[in-house]
């Protein structure tokens, strides 16, 4: 059995404090009715690290009390407001790699590429990364502070993991929203509401953050954290990411950064021998840090547990939802499913014939005839699982025990071949990684490539994993006629849609209220 133990705190005052800061407490608010100061809570050293286990929750749960409490902040459903569940919303549903058949409001606009700035899915995914702010800002603030005077070893290693996901969650509001609100923790608690930061701004302050954590020695080396805990190679691979949308985002190419770093993280972590044990009910076995100093693939995995740590989002809506109609549960490890995901026929046709990354349930076919029944067609995928690598039954099916791998080093050796074919490292180091990857899915390895290869070779290994959105913006294809895939821009065949939704909206509340921030183009 897994075993993730979840310290449950009541910080409301300190959590008021930081969102504060943070997205001005427009509509997204503390809901915890008890108020308590730093000083009467934070009066030990598991005081403060229960505090940062907070701050990992809020990646995996919508609140401390599980996925029958309430959120953590109001106005964003408990449910499709989890972190993760957001993410996928605008990173996968937003490209060819899912459909949803539900017709909620607001979600059908996702895939159709058509939505509106209130959309309540993009306002979930923009709340919770600030949310998530606010949390890390806090503690670093009263760690610093330390008003009860506790002493503990541990104080640089808290700010550096609270730094660390704090610089992951910039970089995903850099991603997505561009010129956005900022504050850390020097600034002012109950202020106005913080300033906005252009996106080549923010880029280089996270780049510096970065940059900070990897050459310091507060946070752990790679592999040598405890399980679900972040370490170098967690910041190397954002500052990978960063380095290889540098063009995009600022306007500069940073290629041959991102192959350096890629080579460390690679020398770090080698490829699992099975792609399919890496999404199974116990692949936190395969992570870096289960074992410290294991060589495992997942640098980092958001942990969920089926009675520990539940949710409705992340990998529990992934397997859930992505499972229904004639579809063996059981063989998924639940009881029954939600029947809403599908892929579309562009990206389950892309898989050659004998890749093991082919997990899908294919009896209605690859044509989506009616995008709101989940029967009509599409491939179903069947990656992610709540059985054991080795078949056996995972502890729980009601809330599944299958870890969300956030970043492993597949990705990195398929950013290698890319930084190679854009000019960043040897072509050779580029074909060798690239044909690893293919290698481990049991297809016939290349004598040559190019660039559209690299991204179709991560579409097949990435699936599902929150890289699309931002892998076809910086190929230029997400919303030019370059590549249409089923229902892009609100019609079957598929049609380019206007440049403006390579980034998405702020939330049209905060821009009203605050006075201080300019909503992105075309909104």
């Amino acid at each position: 059995m897994k075993t993730i133990k979840v310290l449950m705190f009541s910080f409301a005052a300190v959590l008021a404090l930081g969102l504060s800061s943070c997205v001005n407490d427009l509509d997204v608010t503390p809901i915890d009715p008890n108020v308590q100061l730093p000083e009467d809570v934070l009066c030990d050293e598991a005081a403060f690290e229960a505090l940062l286990t907070k701050c990992y929750q809020g990646l995996a749960c919508s609140s401390s009390d599980g996925a029958n409490g309430g959120p953590d902040i109001n106005g964003v459903d408990g449910g499709f407001g989890q972190y993760l569940r957001a993410y996928f919303n605008l990173q996968c549903l937003t490209t060819d790699e899912a459909t949803c058949c539900w017709n909620d409001t607001g979600l059908p606009d996702m895939h159709n590429m058509n939505w509106q700035a209130s959309n309540q899915f993009i306002v979930a995914m923009y709340y919770r990364i600030f949310y998530q702010i606010g949390l890390c800002n806090e503690l670093i603030r009263q760690v610093n502070a330390n008003v009860a005077g506790v002493e503990f070893q541990n104080k640089e290693a808290l700010i550096a993991e609270a730094r660390a996901l704090r610089a992951l969650s910039y970089y995903h509001a850099v991603d997505m929203f561009g010129n956005v609100p900022f504050s850390t923790e020097n600034d002012s608690v109950g202020s106005e509401g913080p300033a906005q930061i252009n996106r080549a701004d923010l880029f280089a302050w996270v780049e510096q953050e970065c940059k900070e954590l990897i050459e310091g020695n507060a946070l752990a080396a790679e592999g040598q954290n405890v399980y679900g805990r972040c370490d170098k190679g967690f910041v190397k691979m954002i500052l990978a990411k960063l380095y290889l949308n540098a063009e995009v985002w600022t306007g500069e190419a940073r290629y041959e950064e991102c192959a350096k770093l890629c080579n460390d993280i690679i020398a770090h972590y080698p490829l699992h021998a099975n792609f399919a044990d890496l999404f199974a009910a116990d692949n936190h076995l395969f992570t870096a840090n289960a074992t410290y100093g294991a060589a495992n693939e997942i640098i980092f995995a958001v942990p969920h547990d089926g009675i520990n740590t539940t949710s409705y989002g992340g990998t529990n809506f992934l397997i859930f939802a992505g499972t229904g109609g004639d579809m063996d549960a059981a063989a998924q490890g639940i009881s029954s499913g939600w029947g809403g995901l599908s892929v579309t026929k562009q990206v389950s046709e892309r898989y050659e014939e004998g890749d093991t990354r082919a997990m899908f349930f294919t009896d209605y076919g690859t044509t989506i005839s009616d995008i709101f029944t989940f029967t009509s067609g599409g491939y179903k995928s069947m990656k992610f699982r709540n059985v054991n690598h080795d078949g056996t039954t995972a502890q729980a099916n009601g809330f599944v025990d299958t870890d969300f791998p956030l970043f492993r080093s597949a990705d990195a050796y398929l950013m290698l071949a890319e930084c190679a074919q854009r000019g960043g490292a040897p072509a050779t180091d580029g074909l060798a990684a690239l044909n690893k990857v293919r290698e481990r899915a049991g297809v016939a390895k290349l004598s040559s490539y190019d660039l559209q290869d690299v991204l179709d070779e991560r579409s097949r290994e990435l699936m599902w994993e929150g890289c699309r959105r931002q892998d076809l913006v910086r190929y230029g294809q997400f919303t030019t006629a370059d590549y249409l895939w089923e229902y892009k821009g609100a019609t079957y065949e598929g049609q380019a849609v206007s440049a403006h939704r390579n980034l998405f909206p702020l939330p049209p509340a905060d821009v009203n209220a605050s006075g201080k921030l300019t909503q992105n183009e075309g909104y």
